[in-house]
Protein backbone atom coordinates (compact mmCIF):
# COMPACT_ATOMS: atom_id res chain seq x y z
CA UNK A 1 0.00 0.00 0.00
CA UNK A 2 1.23 3.53 -0.93
CA UNK A 3 0.30 6.36 1.27
CA UNK A 4 0.81 9.88 0.17
CA UNK A 5 0.73 12.37 3.64
CA UNK A 6 0.21 15.90 2.38
CA UNK A 7 1.19 18.40 5.12
CA UNK A 8 1.50 22.25 5.55
CA UNK A 9 1.41 23.66 9.12
CA UNK A 10 2.72 23.08 12.39
CA UNK A 11 0.39 21.35 13.95
CA UNK A 12 -0.35 18.80 10.54
CA UNK A 13 3.51 18.24 11.45
CA UNK A 14 3.24 16.94 15.10
CA UNK A 15 0.47 14.37 14.36
CA UNK A 16 2.65 13.38 10.90
CA UNK A 17 5.21 12.22 14.16
CA UNK A 18 2.91 9.50 15.16
CA UNK A 19 1.62 8.49 11.78
CA UNK A 20 5.06 7.92 10.32
CA UNK A 21 6.31 6.25 13.22
CA UNK A 22 3.37 3.91 12.92
CA UNK A 23 4.10 3.34 9.04
CA UNK A 24 7.69 2.80 10.04
CA UNK A 25 6.85 -0.53 11.05
CA UNK A 26 5.37 -1.82 8.34
CA UNK A 27 6.06 -2.83 4.47
CA UNK A 28 4.04 0.12 3.85
CA UNK A 29 5.30 2.87 1.24
CA UNK A 30 4.93 6.16 2.92
CA UNK A 31 5.30 9.46 0.88
CA UNK A 32 5.44 12.84 2.55
CA UNK A 33 4.64 16.16 0.78
CA UNK A 34 5.22 19.61 2.64
CA UNK A 35 3.39 22.23 0.75
CA UNK A 36 5.29 25.00 2.86
CA UNK A 37 2.41 26.53 4.14
CA UNK A 38 3.89 27.30 7.27
CA UNK A 39 7.92 28.11 6.11
CA UNK A 40 9.73 29.47 9.13
CA UNK A 41 11.81 26.59 10.50
CA UNK A 42 10.25 27.44 14.04
CA UNK A 43 7.01 26.26 12.86
CA UNK A 44 8.23 23.55 10.05
CA UNK A 45 11.68 22.18 9.83
CA UNK A 46 12.28 21.35 13.60
CA UNK A 47 9.04 19.09 13.89
CA UNK A 48 10.73 16.83 11.01
CA UNK A 49 13.94 16.23 13.50
CA UNK A 50 12.53 16.60 16.89
CA UNK A 51 10.05 13.56 15.94
CA UNK A 52 12.79 11.71 13.27
CA UNK A 53 10.78 12.00 10.55
CA UNK A 54 12.30 11.30 7.12
CA UNK A 55 12.83 14.65 5.20
CA UNK A 56 9.63 15.51 3.15
CA UNK A 57 9.80 13.77 -0.39
CA UNK A 58 8.53 16.60 -1.77
CA UNK A 59 8.60 20.34 -0.10
CA UNK A 60 6.58 22.71 -2.59
CA UNK A 61 7.59 26.02 -1.26
CA UNK A 62 3.96 27.69 -1.22
CA UNK A 63 4.43 30.29 1.60
CA UNK A 64 2.10 32.80 2.79
CA UNK A 65 -0.86 34.60 0.61
CA UNK A 66 -4.20 35.03 0.74
CA UNK A 67 -6.41 31.98 0.99
CA UNK A 68 -7.68 31.78 -2.75
CA UNK A 69 -3.61 32.79 -4.00
CA UNK A 70 -2.14 29.93 -1.22
CA UNK A 71 -4.55 27.34 -1.87
CA UNK A 72 -4.76 27.81 -5.47
CA UNK A 73 -0.88 27.71 -5.76
CA UNK A 74 -0.66 24.26 -3.90
CA UNK A 75 -3.62 22.80 -5.59
CA UNK A 76 -1.14 23.62 -9.03
CA UNK A 77 1.56 22.35 -7.41
CA UNK A 78 0.48 18.71 -5.82
CA UNK A 79 -1.57 17.66 -9.10
CA UNK A 80 1.40 16.55 -11.17
CA UNK A 81 3.44 15.16 -7.75
CA UNK A 82 -0.22 13.16 -6.97
CA UNK A 83 -0.20 12.12 -11.17
CA UNK A 84 3.14 10.97 -10.67
CA UNK A 85 2.51 8.69 -7.56
CA UNK A 86 -0.63 7.12 -7.96
CA UNK A 87 -0.82 6.17 -4.02
CA UNK A 88 -3.84 4.66 -2.37
CA UNK A 89 -4.40 6.70 0.00
CA UNK A 90 -4.05 10.28 -0.07
CA UNK A 91 -3.97 11.18 3.51
CA UNK A 92 -4.69 14.68 4.83
CA UNK A 93 -4.67 16.42 8.07
CA UNK A 94 -6.77 18.68 9.97
CA UNK A 95 -8.45 22.27 9.00
CA UNK A 96 -5.90 24.13 6.95
CA UNK A 97 -5.61 25.43 3.42
CA UNK A 98 -2.99 22.30 2.98
CA UNK A 99 -6.09 19.96 3.79
CA UNK A 100 -8.78 21.27 1.39
CA UNK A 101 -6.23 21.58 -1.54
CA UNK A 102 -4.82 17.72 -0.59
CA UNK A 103 -8.16 16.35 -1.11
CA UNK A 104 -9.29 18.57 -3.89
CA UNK A 105 -6.15 17.48 -5.95
CA UNK A 106 -6.90 14.09 -5.03
CA UNK A 107 -10.67 13.97 -5.68
CA UNK A 108 -10.03 15.39 -9.48
CA UNK A 109 -7.76 13.03 -10.38
CA UNK A 110 -10.15 10.09 -8.95
CA UNK A 111 -7.50 9.02 -6.24
CA UNK A 112 -8.67 7.69 -2.62
CA UNK A 113 -8.95 10.12 0.28
CA UNK A 114 -8.81 10.02 3.58
CA UNK A 115 -9.07 12.82 6.34
CA UNK A 116 -7.37 12.52 9.52
CA UNK A 117 -9.06 14.38 12.96
CA UNK A 118 -12.47 14.10 10.32
CA UNK A 119 -15.97 15.15 11.98
CA UNK A 120 -14.29 18.14 14.07
CA UNK A 121 -16.90 21.21 14.30
CA UNK A 122 -17.02 24.40 15.56
CA UNK A 123 -20.61 25.89 13.79
CA UNK A 124 -18.56 29.44 13.35
CA UNK A 125 -19.03 29.54 9.43
CA UNK A 126 -16.82 33.02 9.86
CA UNK A 127 -13.75 30.38 10.76
CA UNK A 128 -11.81 29.49 7.16
CA UNK A 129 -10.86 26.30 8.86
CA UNK A 130 -14.69 25.35 9.77
CA UNK A 131 -15.13 25.81 6.17
CA UNK A 132 -11.81 23.45 4.84
CA UNK A 133 -12.84 20.77 7.44
CA UNK A 134 -16.79 20.62 6.46
CA UNK A 135 -15.26 20.43 2.57
CA UNK A 136 -12.81 17.64 2.87
CA UNK A 137 -15.05 15.62 5.12
CA UNK A 138 -17.97 15.49 2.38
CA UNK A 139 -15.41 14.71 -0.59
CA UNK A 140 -13.41 12.36 1.03
CA UNK A 141 -13.40 8.62 1.44
CA UNK A 142 -12.60 7.41 4.46
CA UNK A 143 -13.26 9.85 7.84
CA UNK A 144 -10.64 9.36 10.42
CA UNK A 145 -12.49 10.78 13.41
CA UNK A 146 -10.32 11.50 17.11
CA UNK A 147 -13.55 11.28 19.24
CA UNK A 148 -16.85 9.59 19.75
CA UNK A 149 -18.49 13.28 19.03
CA UNK A 150 -16.73 13.54 15.55
CA UNK A 151 -18.73 10.53 14.52
CA UNK A 152 -21.99 11.91 15.61
CA UNK A 153 -21.05 15.10 13.81
CA UNK A 154 -20.13 13.19 11.03
CA UNK A 155 -23.63 11.11 11.31
CA UNK A 156 -25.47 14.23 11.61
CA UNK A 157 -24.23 15.44 7.70
CA UNK A 158 -24.99 11.49 6.18
CA UNK A 159 -21.26 10.88 6.52
CA UNK A 160 -21.82 7.67 9.09
CA UNK A 161 -20.70 4.50 6.28
CA UNK A 162 -17.27 6.17 6.23
CA UNK A 163 -16.47 7.12 9.78
CA UNK A 164 -13.96 5.51 11.80
CA UNK A 165 -13.15 6.39 15.30
CA UNK A 166 -9.45 5.66 15.44
CA UNK A 167 -8.52 8.30 18.46
CA UNK A 168 -6.85 11.20 18.62
CA UNK A 169 -3.26 10.34 16.76
CA UNK A 170 -1.95 13.71 19.14
CA UNK A 171 -2.39 11.46 22.55
CA UNK A 172 0.27 9.03 20.94
CA UNK A 173 2.65 12.19 20.80
CA UNK A 174 1.57 14.15 23.80
CA UNK A 175 2.13 11.29 26.05
CA UNK A 176 5.47 9.80 24.38
CA UNK A 177 6.71 13.73 24.64
CA UNK A 178 5.58 14.11 27.85
CA UNK A 179 7.38 10.86 29.32
CA UNK A 180 10.39 11.88 27.90
CA UNK A 181 10.20 15.78 29.64
CA UNK A 182 9.66 14.42 32.68
CA UNK A 183 12.73 11.88 32.22
CA UNK A 184 14.82 15.01 31.36
CA UNK A 185 13.75 17.20 33.74
CA UNK A 186 13.60 19.85 30.55
CA UNK A 187 13.33 23.72 31.55
CA UNK A 188 12.68 25.71 28.42
CA UNK A 189 13.30 29.23 28.11
CA UNK A 190 10.23 31.27 28.62
CA UNK A 191 11.34 34.95 30.14
CA UNK A 192 9.94 33.99 33.16
CA UNK A 193 10.72 32.67 36.07
CA UNK A 194 9.64 29.00 35.91
CA UNK A 195 10.11 28.70 39.69
CA UNK A 196 7.02 31.13 40.46
CA UNK A 197 3.74 30.74 39.20
CA UNK A 198 3.10 31.15 35.17
CA UNK A 199 1.00 30.59 32.40
CA UNK A 200 1.38 30.02 28.97
CA UNK A 201 -0.21 31.63 25.74
CA UNK A 202 -0.47 32.05 22.32
CA UNK A 203 -2.75 33.63 19.77
CA UNK A 204 -2.81 33.75 16.31
CA UNK A 205 -6.27 33.08 14.99
CA UNK A 206 -7.35 35.62 12.04
CA UNK A 207 -10.20 36.60 14.32
CA UNK A 208 -8.64 37.53 17.29
CA UNK A 209 -5.31 39.14 15.26
CA UNK A 210 -7.35 41.16 11.95
CA UNK A 211 -8.91 43.25 14.19
CA UNK A 212 -6.49 46.25 15.75
CA UNK A 213 -9.16 47.22 18.39
CA UNK A 214 -9.58 43.24 19.71
CA UNK A 215 -6.19 42.12 19.36
CA UNK A 216 -4.97 45.29 21.28
CA UNK A 217 -7.63 44.74 24.44
CA UNK A 218 -6.85 40.67 24.03
CA UNK A 219 -2.99 41.63 24.72
CA UNK A 220 -3.70 44.43 27.75
CA UNK A 221 -6.15 41.50 29.58
CA UNK A 222 -2.98 39.13 29.19
CA UNK A 223 -0.97 42.33 30.16
CA UNK A 224 -2.80 42.95 33.08
CA UNK A 225 -2.75 39.78 35.07
CA UNK A 226 -1.31 39.06 38.35
CA UNK A 227 0.80 36.23 37.07
CA UNK A 228 4.04 35.93 34.76
CA UNK A 229 2.40 35.10 31.15
CA UNK A 230 4.70 33.24 28.73
CA UNK A 231 3.81 34.49 25.09
CA UNK A 232 4.72 32.16 22.70
CA UNK A 233 4.24 34.78 19.50
CA UNK A 234 3.16 33.10 16.66
CA UNK A 235 4.63 35.10 12.93
CA UNK A 236 1.49 35.93 12.39
CA UNK A 237 1.07 37.63 16.08
CA UNK A 238 4.46 39.51 15.46
CA UNK A 239 3.16 40.99 11.87
CA UNK A 240 -0.27 41.87 13.05
CA UNK A 241 1.28 43.43 16.20
CA UNK A 242 3.79 45.33 14.68
CA UNK A 243 1.27 46.54 11.93
CA UNK A 244 -0.87 48.05 14.14
CA UNK A 245 1.65 49.28 16.79
CA UNK A 246 0.78 46.96 19.31
CA UNK A 247 3.28 45.86 21.79
CA UNK A 248 3.60 42.13 22.73
CA UNK A 249 6.42 42.43 25.96
CA UNK A 250 4.14 44.52 27.83
CA UNK A 251 2.88 44.09 32.00
CA UNK A 252 2.96 40.63 32.53
CA UNK A 253 3.37 39.39 29.42
CA UNK A 254 7.21 38.44 28.03
CA UNK A 255 7.11 37.72 24.64
CA UNK A 256 8.98 34.30 23.38
CA UNK A 257 9.61 32.59 20.11
CA UNK A 258 7.09 29.61 19.45
CA UNK A 259 8.68 25.96 20.99
CA UNK A 260 9.72 23.17 19.61
CA UNK A 261 6.98 20.79 20.45
CA UNK A 262 9.42 19.11 23.17
CA UNK A 263 9.80 22.19 24.66
CA UNK A 264 6.18 23.42 24.74
CA UNK A 265 5.05 20.57 26.37
CA UNK A 266 7.79 21.38 28.96
CA UNK A 267 6.46 24.94 29.35
CA UNK A 268 2.65 23.83 29.70
CA UNK A 269 4.24 21.03 32.54
CA UNK A 270 5.73 23.97 34.06
CA UNK A 271 2.58 26.35 34.32
CA UNK A 272 -0.26 26.82 36.01
CA UNK A 273 -2.40 27.03 33.11
CA UNK A 274 -2.85 27.95 29.37
CA UNK A 275 -4.45 31.28 27.59
CA UNK A 276 -4.90 30.26 23.69
CA UNK A 277 -7.04 30.65 20.78
CA UNK A 278 -5.38 26.80 19.41
CA UNK A 279 -6.93 24.09 19.19
CA UNK A 280 -4.30 22.19 19.74
CA UNK A 281 -3.06 23.49 22.84
CA UNK A 282 -6.46 23.45 24.39
CA UNK A 283 -6.49 20.27 23.96
CA UNK A 284 -2.60 19.22 25.27
CA UNK A 285 -3.34 21.35 28.36
CA UNK A 286 -6.06 18.94 28.87
CA UNK A 287 -3.69 16.04 27.95
CA UNK A 288 -1.25 17.41 30.50
CA UNK A 289 -3.36 18.42 33.57
CA UNK A 290 -3.55 21.77 33.34
CA UNK A 291 -6.36 24.19 33.17
CA UNK A 292 -6.81 26.24 29.67
CA UNK A 293 -8.77 29.47 29.13
CA UNK A 294 -9.33 29.05 25.67
CA UNK A 295 -10.23 33.25 24.13
CA UNK A 296 -12.57 32.21 21.18
CA UNK A 297 -16.37 31.59 21.25
CA UNK A 298 -16.74 28.05 21.05
CA UNK A 299 -14.33 24.96 20.92
CA UNK A 300 -13.48 22.14 18.32
CA UNK A 301 -12.41 19.72 21.67
CA UNK A 302 -15.76 20.07 23.53
CA UNK A 303 -14.77 17.05 26.21
CA UNK A 304 -11.85 19.28 27.03
CA UNK A 305 -14.97 21.69 28.85
CA UNK A 306 -15.91 19.07 30.78
CA UNK A 307 -15.86 20.00 34.67
CA UNK A 308 -13.98 22.81 33.95
CA UNK A 309 -10.57 22.51 32.18
CA UNK A 310 -11.25 24.07 29.84
CA UNK A 311 -13.06 27.88 29.62
CA UNK A 312 -14.60 30.09 26.95
CA UNK A 313 -13.47 33.49 27.35
CA UNK A 314 -13.84 35.40 23.94
CA UNK A 315 -13.67 38.94 25.29
CA UNK A 316 -11.89 38.92 28.56
CA UNK A 317 -11.69 42.93 28.58
CA UNK A 318 -16.00 42.67 28.58
CA UNK A 319 -15.10 40.59 31.77
CA UNK A 320 -14.90 42.25 35.93
CA UNK A 321 -10.87 42.31 36.37
CA UNK A 322 -11.45 40.30 39.18
CA UNK A 323 -13.46 37.55 37.57
CA UNK A 324 -11.23 37.52 34.67
CA UNK A 325 -8.13 37.32 37.04
CA UNK A 326 -9.88 34.24 38.94
CA UNK A 327 -10.80 32.26 35.50
CA UNK A 328 -6.97 33.15 34.31
CA UNK A 329 -5.37 31.77 37.11
CA UNK A 330 -7.69 29.48 38.34
CA UNK A 331 -6.22 25.86 39.90
CA UNK A 332 -6.89 22.11 38.22
CA UNK A 333 -10.02 20.93 38.85
CA UNK A 334 -9.97 17.68 41.70
CA UNK A 335 -12.33 16.15 39.09
CA UNK A 336 -10.00 13.08 37.43
CA UNK A 337 -9.57 13.73 33.79
CA UNK A 338 -11.13 10.53 30.87
CA UNK A 339 -9.95 8.92 27.99
CA UNK A 340 -12.13 11.03 25.02
CA UNK A 341 -9.23 11.14 22.62
CA UNK A 342 -8.18 7.38 23.22
CA UNK A 343 -5.41 5.56 24.61
CA UNK A 344 -1.72 6.83 22.58
CA UNK A 345 -2.69 4.18 19.86
CA UNK A 346 -3.95 6.04 17.49
CA UNK A 347 -1.22 6.17 14.84
CA UNK A 348 -1.21 2.47 14.54
CA UNK A 349 -5.28 2.59 14.35
CA UNK A 350 -4.66 4.56 11.20
CA UNK A 351 -2.52 2.19 9.70
CA UNK A 352 -5.45 -0.32 10.20
CA UNK A 353 -8.12 1.85 9.10
CA UNK A 354 -6.15 2.59 5.94
CA UNK A 355 -5.67 -1.39 5.19
CA UNK A 356 -8.90 -2.45 6.13
CA UNK A 357 -10.21 0.15 3.83
CA UNK A 358 -8.36 0.05 0.47
CA UNK A 359 -10.13 -0.77 -2.27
Amino acid sequence: MKVVSIVGARPQLVKLGAVAQAFAGTDHEHVVVHTGQHYDPELSDVFFAEFGIPAPDYHLGIGSGGHGAQTGAMLAAIDPVLDGERPDWVLVYGDTNSTIAGALSAVKQHLPVAHLEAGLRSFNRRMPEEHNRVLTDHCADLLLAPTEEAVRHLAAEGLAARAVNVGDVMVDVCHRTRDAVLAAGLRPELGVDPDEPFLVATLHRAENTDDPELLAALLESMANLPVPVALLAHPRLRAKADQFGLKLAQGSLAAAKPLPYRELVAAVLASAGVLTDSGGLQKEAYLLGRPCTTLRTETEWVETLEDGWNVLAPRPDRLPVAEWHALAVRAAPSERRGEPYGNGHAGAAVVAALEAHLR
